[in-house]
Protein backbone atom coordinates (compact mmCIF):
# COMPACT_ATOMS: atom_id res chain seq x y z
CA UNK A 1 0.00 0.00 0.00
CA UNK A 2 1.16 3.61 -0.86
CA UNK A 3 1.07 5.22 2.47
CA UNK A 4 1.02 9.09 2.61
CA UNK A 5 3.06 10.88 5.54
CA UNK A 6 1.83 13.56 6.67
CA UNK A 7 5.49 16.52 6.59
CA UNK A 8 7.08 13.74 4.67
CA UNK A 9 9.69 14.20 2.06
CA UNK A 10 8.73 12.74 -0.30
CA UNK A 11 6.80 14.16 -3.92
CA UNK A 12 3.82 12.31 -2.80
CA UNK A 13 3.96 13.36 0.18
CA UNK A 14 4.34 17.14 -0.79
CA UNK A 15 1.96 16.45 -3.63
CA UNK A 16 -1.03 15.06 -1.41
CA UNK A 17 -0.54 16.96 1.95
CA UNK A 18 -3.61 19.56 1.90
CA UNK A 19 -1.35 22.67 1.83
CA UNK A 20 -0.60 22.05 -1.41
CA UNK A 21 -3.35 22.64 -3.35
CA UNK A 22 -4.83 25.70 -0.48
CA UNK A 23 -4.33 29.50 -1.74
CA UNK A 24 -4.16 28.16 -5.43
CA UNK A 25 -5.48 32.45 -6.53
CA UNK A 26 -2.55 33.35 -4.55
CA UNK A 27 0.22 31.60 -6.13
CA UNK A 28 1.90 32.95 -9.22
CA UNK A 29 1.69 32.06 -12.28
CA UNK A 30 5.08 30.06 -12.07
CA UNK A 31 4.43 28.87 -8.76
CA UNK A 32 1.34 27.07 -9.94
CA UNK A 33 2.82 25.85 -13.05
CA UNK A 34 5.95 24.16 -11.07
CA UNK A 35 3.49 22.16 -8.81
CA UNK A 36 1.34 21.37 -11.43
CA UNK A 37 4.42 19.41 -12.93
CA UNK A 38 5.70 17.72 -9.77
CA UNK A 39 2.20 16.53 -9.40
CA UNK A 40 1.95 15.32 -12.94
CA UNK A 41 5.52 13.82 -12.57
CA UNK A 42 4.16 12.14 -9.25
CA UNK A 43 1.12 11.22 -11.88
CA UNK A 44 3.50 9.44 -14.04
CA UNK A 45 5.50 7.69 -12.07
CA UNK A 46 2.43 6.46 -10.26
CA UNK A 47 1.23 5.28 -13.83
CA UNK A 48 4.49 3.31 -14.55
CA UNK A 49 3.92 1.82 -11.17
CA UNK A 50 0.56 0.84 -12.32
CA UNK A 51 1.66 -1.26 -16.03
CA UNK A 52 4.26 -2.78 -13.89
CA UNK A 53 1.26 -4.08 -11.58
CA UNK A 54 -0.80 -4.93 -14.33
CA UNK A 55 1.73 -7.12 -16.51
CA UNK A 56 2.36 -9.14 -13.66
CA UNK A 57 -1.03 -10.10 -12.62
CA UNK A 58 -1.36 -11.06 -16.61
CA UNK A 59 1.64 -12.78 -16.22
CA UNK A 60 -0.10 -15.20 -13.37
CA UNK A 61 -3.29 -15.00 -14.31
CA UNK A 62 -1.85 -16.49 -17.84
CA UNK A 63 0.15 -19.27 -15.71
CA UNK A 64 -3.34 -20.32 -13.97
CA UNK A 65 -4.78 -20.48 -17.64
CA UNK A 66 -2.46 -22.23 -19.01
CA UNK A 67 -2.60 -24.97 -16.23
CA UNK A 68 -6.14 -24.98 -16.26
CA UNK A 69 -5.93 -25.63 -20.20
CA UNK A 70 -3.14 -26.81 -21.18
CA UNK A 71 -1.15 -24.88 -23.55
CA UNK A 72 2.30 -23.35 -24.27
CA UNK A 73 4.58 -22.28 -21.43
CA UNK A 74 4.36 -19.06 -19.99
CA UNK A 75 7.78 -18.35 -21.57
CA UNK A 76 7.04 -18.66 -25.14
CA UNK A 77 3.95 -16.98 -24.36
CA UNK A 78 5.23 -14.01 -22.64
CA UNK A 79 5.19 -11.34 -25.76
CA UNK A 80 2.13 -12.21 -26.32
CA UNK A 81 0.49 -11.74 -22.64
CA UNK A 82 2.77 -8.37 -22.24
CA UNK A 83 1.80 -7.08 -25.85
CA UNK A 84 -1.97 -8.01 -24.58
CA UNK A 85 -1.42 -6.04 -21.61
CA UNK A 86 -0.21 -2.82 -23.59
CA UNK A 87 -2.81 -2.75 -26.71
CA UNK A 88 -5.81 -3.53 -24.05
CA UNK A 89 -8.32 -1.09 -23.84
CA UNK A 90 -7.34 2.04 -20.95
CA UNK A 91 -8.92 1.00 -17.47
CA UNK A 92 -9.86 3.82 -15.09
CA UNK A 93 -8.86 7.38 -15.86
CA UNK A 94 -6.46 6.99 -18.30
CA UNK A 95 -4.49 9.86 -19.80
CA UNK A 96 -1.52 10.59 -22.38
CA UNK A 97 1.87 10.68 -20.34
CA UNK A 98 3.91 13.13 -22.03
CA UNK A 99 6.73 13.01 -18.98
CA UNK A 100 8.89 9.66 -18.34
CA UNK A 101 9.21 8.09 -14.98
CA UNK A 102 11.48 9.57 -13.23
CA UNK A 103 12.05 6.61 -10.76
CA UNK A 104 11.67 3.60 -12.92
CA UNK A 105 14.57 2.05 -11.96
CA UNK A 106 13.95 2.58 -8.16
CA UNK A 107 11.66 0.48 -5.74
CA UNK A 108 8.91 1.97 -4.37
CA UNK A 109 8.64 -0.21 -0.96
CA UNK A 110 5.98 -2.64 -0.80
CA UNK A 111 4.63 -2.36 -4.62
CA UNK A 112 7.66 -2.83 -6.14
CA UNK A 113 8.69 -5.17 -3.77
CA UNK A 114 6.11 -7.13 -4.94
CA UNK A 115 7.07 -6.69 -8.69
CA UNK A 116 10.66 -7.41 -8.03
CA UNK A 117 9.82 -10.32 -5.63
CA UNK A 118 12.87 -13.04 -7.07
CA UNK A 119 10.75 -15.86 -5.59
CA UNK A 120 7.75 -14.88 -8.24
CA UNK A 121 9.78 -14.52 -11.27
CA UNK A 122 9.26 -18.34 -11.72
CA UNK A 123 5.36 -18.34 -11.69
CA UNK A 124 5.59 -21.91 -13.64
CA UNK A 125 7.17 -23.24 -10.40
CA UNK A 126 4.60 -21.96 -7.95
CA UNK A 127 1.62 -23.97 -6.14
CA UNK A 128 -1.87 -23.01 -7.40
CA UNK A 129 -2.32 -21.84 -4.11
CA UNK A 130 0.44 -19.27 -4.39
CA UNK A 131 -1.03 -18.15 -7.33
CA UNK A 132 -3.63 -17.18 -6.10
CA UNK A 133 -2.28 -15.44 -3.68
CA UNK A 134 -0.13 -13.28 -5.75
CA UNK A 135 -2.96 -12.43 -7.77
CA UNK A 136 -4.29 -11.40 -5.18
CA UNK A 137 -1.87 -9.36 -3.43
CA UNK A 138 -0.73 -7.56 -7.17
CA UNK A 139 -4.29 -6.85 -7.37
CA UNK A 140 -5.20 -5.29 -3.80
CA UNK A 141 -1.33 -2.79 -4.78
CA UNK A 142 -2.86 -2.48 -7.98
CA UNK A 143 -5.93 -1.01 -6.48
CA UNK A 144 -4.18 1.21 -3.49
CA UNK A 145 -1.61 2.78 -6.78
CA UNK A 146 -4.91 3.80 -8.55
CA UNK A 147 -6.45 5.23 -5.76
CA UNK A 148 -2.93 7.35 -5.01
CA UNK A 149 -3.45 8.11 -8.77
CA UNK A 150 -6.91 9.56 -8.46
CA UNK A 151 -5.85 11.70 -5.83
CA UNK A 152 -3.11 13.31 -7.80
CA UNK A 153 -4.66 13.47 -10.84
CA UNK A 154 -7.66 15.53 -8.89
CA UNK A 155 -4.58 17.73 -7.76
CA UNK A 156 -3.47 18.43 -11.27
CA UNK A 157 -6.91 19.33 -12.31
CA UNK A 158 -7.11 21.51 -9.81
CA UNK A 159 -3.94 23.48 -10.94
CA UNK A 160 -4.64 22.90 -14.46
CA UNK A 161 -7.92 24.88 -13.77
CA UNK A 162 -6.56 27.33 -12.30
CA UNK A 163 -4.24 28.17 -14.62
CA UNK A 164 -7.20 28.12 -17.14
CA UNK A 165 -9.26 30.34 -15.36
CA UNK A 166 -6.49 33.07 -15.29
CA UNK A 167 -5.98 32.90 -19.12
CA UNK A 168 -10.10 32.92 -19.10
CA UNK A 169 -10.37 36.39 -17.42
CA UNK A 170 -7.32 37.56 -19.15
CA UNK A 171 -4.85 37.88 -16.09
CA UNK A 172 -2.55 35.45 -17.56
CA UNK A 173 -1.00 35.54 -21.37
CA UNK A 174 0.08 33.71 -23.90
CA UNK A 175 2.32 36.36 -24.77
CA UNK A 176 3.89 36.44 -21.29
CA UNK A 177 4.28 32.48 -21.35
CA UNK A 178 6.06 32.67 -24.70
CA UNK A 179 8.68 36.16 -23.60
CA UNK A 180 9.27 34.17 -20.38
CA UNK A 181 10.38 30.91 -22.52
CA UNK A 182 12.63 32.53 -24.41
CA UNK A 183 14.38 34.25 -21.73
CA UNK A 184 14.76 30.67 -20.17
CA UNK A 185 16.11 29.63 -23.78
CA UNK A 186 18.21 32.44 -23.87
CA UNK A 187 20.01 31.71 -20.56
Amino acid sequence: MIEVRPGGRRRIDRVLAPGYVHGLEKLSLGQLRERRDEAAQEETDLSYLRRLLHARIDIVRAEQQRRSTGGESIVDRLATILSDNALRPARGSGRHQILEPSRAGEHRRQAEALVGNSDLTDVGALSDDKLVETVHDYAEEESSVSARRREVQAVVDLFNSEIAARYAKGTASVDDLLAAERARDDS
